[in-house]
């Protein structure tokens, strides 16, 4: 096996072209890759169209590189473009039949009076339940036939990531963003969200920590035909601790039956999808509206980066100079669509009653906006308009 670096190039747009004029928004951005002991980033950068009133770049409990923007003007439509160039050393497990047993591991992160290693520490953050995973019996019982006494933990996890692929169908229609994962079970149907979401909590059933990675993967169009720019998609998977191991966290794809190697690139860790969505946040005004999605995955050392995708940008506004490229989107039936229309409607009941100030960066204090932006937050405050939850965009379909 080779160590040498895979290279790529991979853009992520995402467009809003709102039904009437968003008065105020504030956004969260999961777009940057995450540096890791085998991804390094060669370049990255995230432009925003129209530019946003405030912005911080920083990371989030997690480690993850996050982006916070706010505007506080109308605006009628929203661009966001990452495009990064990385590389992905190989980096699969040396022997995983050398992992510890997974009852040690499960005995390692339960409760006792001695004072735990800060790695464990660490890992025990993705033991409990999150917004979308739920540690059920119905769970721990499916797995178990998986994790026989003394069996190595990461045998065991490859073991659950093969029943998954085996018993389950790749469905985009069957599930939303919101179908608990018990219902996922029952119908044996889903993406690669829902899949990594079962393996999680199947894992976390049995005591053993677990987190949920989002990313994209490289698909390879059909020989001859050249890369459609959009055509590809975010990729969801899994990483399981398995202490003293390589990395202590390994990464398992229960969608492919695969562990991830150079053709995965990493871009967050969390406990589930709410945690690292791409695009997540708060809109007043902007009526229905579904985004446009679209990614594509070159790699650098095959092929050469697709004309359309090479846009200059002002370096000192950090926006696009031309208009960006529209890149070509998803079909209305994908996985995408499915969740992020799902997403919006449960944001919408959710906020029907929040206050329009509560949309304003919490950073940013009354007196220190300028006085057109305090006249705007005055007139936002008689609006209608409800605020909903922006939904996330390039939501695992792949």
């Amino acid at each position: 096996m080779t160590d040498k670096p895979v290279r790529y190039h991979v853009v992520h747009e995402t467009r809003y072209e709102y039904g009437s004029p968003v008065s105020l928004s504030q956004q969260q951005l999961h777009l940057s890759p995450r540096v890791l002991a085998w991804q390094q980033i060669e370049e990255q950068r995230v432009d925003i169209d129209p530019v946003p009133s405030w912005r911080r770049d920083g990371q989030d409990p997690f480690g993850n590189p996050v982006t916070w923007i706010a505007f506080h003007s109308p605006h009628e439509h929203l661009i966001l473009r990452s495009a990064m160039s990385i590389a992905v050393t190989p980096h699969l497990p040396k022997n995983i039949a050398l992992s510890p047993p997974w009852e040690s591991v499960r005995d390692l992160l339960a409760y006792d009076s001695t004072a735990p290693r800060s790695e464990d520490l660490d890992a025990m953050r993705f033991l409990f339940e999150s917004s979308h995973v739920r540690i059920k019996h119905e769970l721990a019982a499916y797995a178990l036939d998986c994790f026989p006494p003394k069996r190595p933990i990461l045998l065991g996890a490859q073991a659950l990531m093969a029943k998954i692929f085996k018993e389950f169908t790749f469905d985009p229609e069957a599930t939303t963003v919101s179908t608990p994962i018990l219902e996922v079970l029952e119908k044996k149907r889903g993406v690669c969200q829902d899949f990594a979401h079962l393996m999680i909590g199947c894992l976390r059933a049995l005591g053993l920590s677990a987190r949920y990675v989002s990313g994209y993967l490289l698909t390879r169009p059909p020989p001859g035909k050249p890369r459609l720019i959009g055509a590809d998609a975010s990729h969801a998977w899994v990483s399981v601790y398995a202490p003293d191991c390589d990395n202590d966290w390994v990464d398992f794809d229960p969608t492919n039956n695969l562990l991830p190697n150079t053709e995965h690139i990493t871009v967050a860790v969390g406990r589930d999808f709410s945690d690292i969505s791409p695009l997540r946040g708060i809109i007043l005004g902007g009526g229905g509206t579904e985004p446009e999605v679209a990614v594509t995955v070159t790699p650098l050392d095959e092929e050469e980066i697709p004309a359309g995708l090479l846009t200059p940008v002002d370096a000192a506004s950090g926006k696009a100079k031309v208009d960006l490229p529209k890149a070509q989107a998803k079909p209305v039936g994908s996985a995408e669509k499915s969740a992020e229309k799902s997403a919006a409607k449960l944001g919408e009941s959710a906020l029907d009653e929040m206050e329009s100030d509560e949309i304003a960066p919490e950073e940013m204090k009354p007196e220190e906006m300028k006085p057109e932006e305090a006249a705007l937050d005055k007139q936002a405050e008689k609006q209608s308009a409800a605020a909903v939850v922006q939904a996330a965009a390039g939501v695992p379909a792949a």
